[in-house]
């Protein structure tokens, strides 16, 4: 299969042609409310559909499928039930009335996807199975790791918010008061495991699917992810001593080291 191969190709179709129809809703109503659903959907649809257009259902392809599934399903809900609840995206509050830029947003987030999925597309078009190895349960478990760190670091997080007491304070229980971000450390670890796990069956220039943890943690780290959120947190808590001894005494990402 070339760089360029068939199942590549029909993934990336799909995934932009999904992007740029919700887009053109999104525009018309001028609404981000089902941006992040709309991503997380096209991360379930190609994972399911990748697997079926391989034709193959090796067990490593069955579970890297499931794995990928479930953190859309659990991301995708998670997020739709938030917007809901907040009514509004602040990414969006210059952009939602300028439908050129909000063009960019959408065709952005197909890059994501593309991106960030291909070890799994990769994996799944391949035809020859190999045994399961000692990477595979390394990258198992990271993503397993990931899973459960995003997903409590989530859900303490939504506590927090949803009890008035804490109005105007900043999080650091729990899984806070390790790393300051432990929801993006558990989405790094979950990509980093799953290409971990498609290098035992990948060959030559399909190693190129490692930009997909690359991706991430650029993504993450310089742009969307780490520096939108403390420019927001020093917006809101910005005059708080505590706030800052938090930062500068807590690691942003790697417990113990970063």
């Amino acid at each position: 299969m070339s760089i360029m191969g068939n199942p590549l190709s029909k993934a990336a179709a799909v995934d932009f042609g999904i992007q740029w129809s919700c887009w053109a809703v999104a525009a018309a109503l001028k609404t981000e409310k089902f941006y992040d659903l709309a991503g997380s959907g096209t991360f379930l649809f190609l994972a399911l559909q990748s697997l079926k257009w391989g034709g193959r259902y090796h067990l490593r392809q069955k579970v890297n499928t499931g794995m990928v599934a479930l953190w859309a399903f659990r991301l995708g809900l998670f997020l739709f039930t938030r917007i809901l609840k907040e009514g509004q995206d602040r990414r969006f509050n210059k952009v939602r009335d300028r439908p050129g830029t909000f063009f960019v947003y959408w065709t952005i987030q197909g890059v994501w996807v593309f991106l960030t999925i291909l070890p799994t597309l990769i994996l799944n078009s391949k035809r020859e199975d190999r045994p399961i190895t000692t990477q595979d349960y390394v990258g198992w478990s990271m993503w397993v790791t990931g899973f459960l760190l995003e997903t409590i670091a989530d859900s303490q997080k939504s506590s927090f918010r949803a009890n008035p007491e804490n109005q105007g304070k900043f999080i650091r229980h729990g899984l806070w008061s390790v790393v300051q971000y432990p929801n993006y450390l558990g989405e790094i670890m979950m990509w980093s495991g799953l290409y971990l796990s498609s290098t035992s069956v990948l060959r030559g220039w399909e190693h190129v699917s490692v930009i997909s943890p690359l991706f991430l943690i650029f993504l993450l780290t310089k742009v969307s992810g780490i520096p939108l959120q403390e420019k927001s947190a020093l917006k809101r808590y910005g005059g708080d001593p505590a706030f800052h001894e938090h930062i500068r005494k807590t690691p942003k990402l790697i417990p113990f080291i970063w």
